[in-house]
């Protein structure tokens, strides 16, 4: 089924909920589509040519990879592929992950990344800088590690017109994936580079519940910082992995809409991007999905 929404006499319902849509399905070409991108993890059982052919039935104009659907077509099939449907690479999921044991490894993975990210077009490679190694509590000191890393990475990719997106994630996830929980945290590193080499992504999901978000968006947008913006919703109950927590805007609690005109306001002008981890997601039709994504979006964000 590829007809962008589930039908129920002939009433759109949104997913994964199946709650009547309350507005009508946009159009391609409908100009409030126009910053709209599609992160790949939203649709993760598809491919990256599924995914780009949704996008184009859907009049979705950019779309978010990740490395692990590119390698399964190579980077060569998957950059011709990108070029010829003349879609936008908003942003290249994901490098990172500085702050564990083989810190040679780590970096070697990262310059591999960001050359995948060139030669796809991504401006943004999305760094998740990487979590607590076992047995180490010291987080200043790791905190200190990650940022060393990167010092080496930045020239790198800088080279290669790469801009590195610093990605704050929730607290929840300080232990195992990021050692950045917060808006301000990553922009205490970035500030260390260049505007151009690095910056840092909102992704509304991490950033929602700080208290000082609002400040440290101006912040970032002030200093052209701005990498990426990212959306999904907080959704309740959490799922047994909180990382499988992510529901589609409007189900949850976070005020996505005022998050998206904060970036506005200090001058953000990018792609919108809709990344969801959610197995009902996953599960659901990939079109179905993108129409309600799109409805969403017209709805809570824009």
């Amino acid at each position: 089924m590829s007809t962008g929404a589930v039908r129920n006499h002939d009433v759109a319902v949104d997913l994964p909920l199946g709650r009547p849509a309350r507005v009508q399905t946009p159009q391609p070409g409908d100009p409030r589509l126009g910053r709209l991108s599609l992160n790949q993890a939203t649709v993760k059982y598809w491919s990256l040519s599924q995914a780009v052919q949704g996008c184009l039935r859907a009049g979705v104009p950019s779309i978010g990879l990740w490395r692990e659907p590119v390698a399964e077509v190579g980077l060569d099939r998957a950059a011709h592929l990108i070029r010829e449907s003349g879609l936008r690479v908003s942003t290249y999921c994901r490098g990172g992950f500085l702050t564990g044991p083989d810190r040679r490894a780590a970096l070697e993975d990262n310059r591999r990344a960001v050359d995948e990210a060139a030669e796809l077009g991504a401006p943004v490679l999305v760094m998740v800088v990487g979590g607590m190694p076992e047995g180490d509590r010291d987080l200043v000191a790791i905190r200190e590690r990650m940022a060393q890393s990167l010092a080496e990475l930045v020239p790198y990719a800088a080279e290669r017109g790469v801009q590195l997106g610093l990605e704050p994630l929730h607290p929840i996830f300080c232990a195992d994936r990021a050692v950045l929980s917060t808006l301000g945290q990553a922009l205490d590193v970035a500030e260390c580079f260049p505007a151009e080499q690095v910056g840092v992504v909102v992704d509304a999901y991490h950033v929602w519940w700080d208290p000082q978000v609002w400040e440290q968006i101006a912040r970032a947008g002030a200093g052209g910082r701005i990498s990426s913006f990212q959306v999904c919703d907080w959704v309740l109950p959490l799922p047994s992995d909180p990382l499988l927590g992510r529901g589609m805007v409007g189900d949850g609690h976070a005020d996505v809409g005022a998050l998206r005109r904060a970036v506005d306001a200090a001058g953000y002008e990018g792609d919108i991007e809709v990344e969801i981890f959610n197995e009902q997601v996953w599960q659901a039709d990939g079109d179905e999905v993108i129409a309600t994504m799109a409805r969403r979006h017209v709805q809570y964000v824009i």
